[in-house]
């Protein structure tokens, strides 16, 4: 049973998913939060595995929301759910890694299926924004081109949270080494600092792991 939360103001919305998914054995729906802070609350309280996001929400920002969570080590999945196809909010929700982009109009096949599969841990998006996210995969395998085979394994190990000393005695080199790799990554990829990149890699994990 897969466990899904709502951030949306519009509880028609709720009610509409509801509908929509109520017969399903497999999804169910548990929460319905209007606000950014009512949903930090409710993650906790619910503890869901997959969390819609609307991006329109009055005087907040459900990107917001999804990067805060993301700093947080949510392990649930953070799908936007949305009436917006902008490119640019597209672009930024693709920066922030999301696991899916869902349109507000789209059928109740489609959204059935598409909670499915990203349940099952792979990524969907909307065939409308669909050419947006092909780009942003092609922007970050570029970048990914000018790491070395060991600055790809440590960006990894930067991705999972280890300090330079565990990623030094995963890879069996020293720490200053490790430190000279991180500086070369950053400078690649065009980070301020070690946070950047560990969420960078966070964020691309399927596109680094495509490079073992």
């Amino acid at each position: 049973m897969v466990r899904v939360m709502v951030l949306d103001d519009h509880p028609l919305v709720y009610e509409g998913l509801q509908s929509v998914i109520e017969h399903d054995a497999e999804l169910r729906l548990v929460a319905l939060a209007t606000n950014t802070t009512e949903a930090a609350l409710m993650y906790h309280q619910v503890n869901p595995d997959l969390v819609l996001v609307d991006l329109q929400l009055p005087g907040e920002s459900g990107l917001a929301f999804i990067k805060k969570m993301r700093e947080m080590g949510a392990t649930a999945k953070l799908v936007v759910l949305t009436a917006s196809s902008r490119p640019s909010e597209v672009r930024e929700a693709l920066t922030l890694g999301i696991d899916g982009y869902l349109l507000k109009d789209s059928m109740p096949d489609e959204i059935i299926s598409a909670l499915k599969r990203i349940a099952s841990g792979r990524k969907y998006y909307d065939p409308r924004v669909a050419d947006i996210a092909v780009q942003r995969s092609a922007s970050v395998s570029r970048m990914l081109d000018q790491l070395t085979d060991r600055e790809i394994e440590v960006l990894k190990e930067l991705g999972k949270g280890k300090s330079n000393r565990q990623i030094a005695s995963h890879l069996f080199i020293s720490e200053n080494t490790v430190k000279k790799h991180i500086s070369s990554i950053l400078m690649k990829l065009q980070l301020e600092d070690r946070t950047q990149a560990a969420l960078f890699a966070a964020e691309n994990s399927q596109l680094i792991s495509e490079r073992d």
